[in-house]
């Protein structure tokens, strides 16, 4: 994804805001809000935020297993399957 056809002044965002949320629909592409110059703001189309949502929650949850083997809290899958087999009656 090349941002660099994808960055506008403020001043644009503000005389052209209906034909950008049509467009964001259109080509799920960010687009970098200037101000000053600078970089401000990221706008996104509610599907692409929710996608990074969801990647990111998916990242956390894989940072966090890391961190538990790491630390030696794990156990093999056979015995965490019977533990959950006696608990449920399965056994």
């Amino acid at each position: 994804m090349k941002l660099s056809s994808q960055i506008k002044p403020i001043s644009y965002l503000k005389s052209h805001a209906a034909e950008i949320v049509r467009n964001l629909g259109k080509q799920a592409e960010p687009l970098v809000i200037t101000q000053n110059g600078q970089a401000r703001v990221v706008i996104l189309d509610i599907e692409s935020y929710e996608e990074t949502q969801e990647t990111l929650a998916l990242l956390k949850i894989l940072a966090l297993g890391r961190r538990q083997i790491e630390n030696g809290k794990f156990m093999p899958a056979s015995e965490c399957i019977r533990k959950l087999r006696e608990e449920t009656g399965d056994a």
